[in-house]
């Protein structure tokens, strides 16, 4: 086993996963770190997605246009303008600023042309088999780039947003990470998509276990153990103080599958890769608040921040996302 003198910060790393799109874990990721945030926790968003959802999200158009426009600039102020420097062979990761959003939340703003880091990262996974250097650091780039922020802000939560696919980005994303929650839908594909991810995590912590192995001494390593705490149901209607009946039947589907498909099969590889019973493992249950969602992606900010809405929503809002964050930091103490 190689041996690192390179410490990786001591937050916790978190990413929502579920390679189904269309669950919502864009929205669900700035109303947990608003949660943790009131609770006191500094978190670090990162968006790893090319699509740069979760930074249209937090900043307006304008701002995240020039972000853009300016990525390869040597004051670039992207997750493309840390990486290039290393991807197009011209020297070390560059150090970027990163973005406060609100008191507590920061942000390492996404870049479209992340997706010709992904194109890369099949050849990067090769030259780690073949022990090169060079394949080692462009595993961990990312991990590189959040470990050097994560140090600056004093950052307690880290939680990376990925893009609904099973590629070589988001395998190096779950691979950094400590944790991974499912965000999930009340629908068949939801319920479905649960098995090709739980083969597809195993086949990747199987598979970087080997690389881990091979890796020379002092390199910064992905951990390779990304653990299973729960997953979060949502954009489901309420009929009175329950389910309604259209989708409580996919909500008990889902419970059973993430057992199944995803706790049963981690174990396989670690008992301690996903501990909970089926009860603890559902972190939190997000009903449609359909009125509060324009006014959250308009105004950039989560649901019980906004200006407007329901207020009788937005107290909801506010003590299930409190809910799930304390669940989050009882999990990963």
């Amino acid at each position: 086993m190689p041996n690192s003198n390179l410490k990786r910060h001591t937050s916790k790393r978190i990413t929502l996963y579920n390679h189904k799109g269309g669950v919502g874990k864009t929205t669900l990721l700035v109303n947990i770190a608003a949660a943790l945030a009131d609770l006191g926790k500094r978190v670090l968003l990162v968006d790893a997605d090319p699509q740069c959802n979760l930074t249209s999200y937090l900043v307006e158009a304008e701002v995240v246009d020039g972000w853009l426009d300016n990525s390869d600039a040597e004051n670039g102020a992207t997750i493309w303008s840390a990486l290039k420097p290393f991807i197009e062979g011209t020297g070390d990761i560059q150090k970027i600023p990163v973005q406060e959003r609100r008191e507590g939340v920061f942000l390492i703003p996404g870049d479209i042309r992340l997706s010709e880091f992904e194109q890369e990262l099949n050849q990067i996974w090769v030259e780690c088999l073949q022990r090169k250097i060079r394949g080692f650091k462009g595993a961990s780039a990312i991990s590189h780039i959040v470990n050097e922020i994560a140090k600056q802000k004093k950052v307690d939560y880290v939680f990376y947003d990925i893009g609904p696919n099973i590629g070589p980005l988001n395998r190096v994303v779950l691979l950094d990470c400590d944790y991974f929650i499912i965000p999930a839908a009340c629908d068949l594909f939801s319920v479905r998509a649960l098995k090709t991810l739980g083969k597809t995590l195993f086949s990747w912590i199987q598979e970087w276990d080997i690389v881990y192995q091979l890796a020379p001494d002092n390199t910064l390593l992905l951990p390779g153990k990304p653990n299973y705490i729960g997953y979060i149901l949502q954009r489901f209607r309420m009929y009175g103080d329950a389910i309604a009946s259209q989708f409580a039947s996919y909500a008990s589907k889902l419970e059973k599958s993430t057992y199944s498909d995803v706790t049963e099969v981690l174990r396989r590889i670690d008992k301690n890769l996903a501990k909970g019973s089926l009860s603890q493992n559902r972190l939190g249950q997000v009903k449609d608040f359909a009125s509060l969602v324009p006014y959250s992606q308009t105004q950039g900010v989560s649901f019980f921040d906004v200006e407007g809405g329901s207020v009788q929503q937005k107290y909801e809002a506010k003590r299930e996302f409190t809910s799930i964050a304390n669940k989050i930091i009882t999990l990963t103490a």
